[in-house]
């Protein structure tokens, strides 16, 4: 008995690889999405346990007999140690949209040529109020800036 194989049809190669180029491109897209969620949880973790850390300093200092003024300190490390992380959260941040622009500036290069011109607009940059990385960022610089407030007008005073 024989049997006859049939071919495939022949697949255009470039047609092939703008299709994975494309895939890639939206899965990127996709990760660099995903990272800020990411970034954010990392940030409210650490902070919040820092943030602990001075809090439980503050209430316990005379108690493990600390020097106010050491107290002070630690408190003020602690805090530093936070913006530190903020500050790295929001470079991370800020890296992401960087290449999030890049993918879609790519995206849409690929789809000019592979579907037609006009087929998706790039970003414009100036939309940036509509993305919910610049509320991360105003959180995270907002709750710094709470966290210092808070210690220099209420906690460090109120140690000795």
């Amino acid at each position: 008995m024989v049997v006859a194989m049939t071919q495939p049809p022949q697949v255009d190669r470039a047609q092939a690889f703008e299709v994975e180029r494309y895939k890639y491109l939206l899965q990127q897209l996709h990760t660099v999405n995903e990272n800020v969620y990411r970034f954010l949880a990392i940030y409210q973790t650490l902070a919040t346990v820092l943030v602990g850390a001075a809090l439980l300093l503050f209430v316990r200092y005379e108690e493990w007999r600390i020097e106010p003024r050491v107290a002070q300190i630690g408190i003020v490390a602690v805090l530093l140690l936070v913006t530190v992380i903020a500050a790295f959260t929001v470079l991370l941040i800020v890296i992401g949209v960087f290449a999030w622009l890049d993918y879609r500036r790519e995206e849409c290069e690929l789809t000019e040529v592979a579907i037609r011109p006009g087929y998706r607009r790039p970003p414009d940059p100036r939309n940036f109020w509509r993305w919910y990385e610049t509320y991360i960022v105003l959180f995270i610089l907002g709750s710094v800036g709470f966290m210092w407030l808070g210690a220099s007008f209420v906690l460090l005073p109120a140690i000795g």
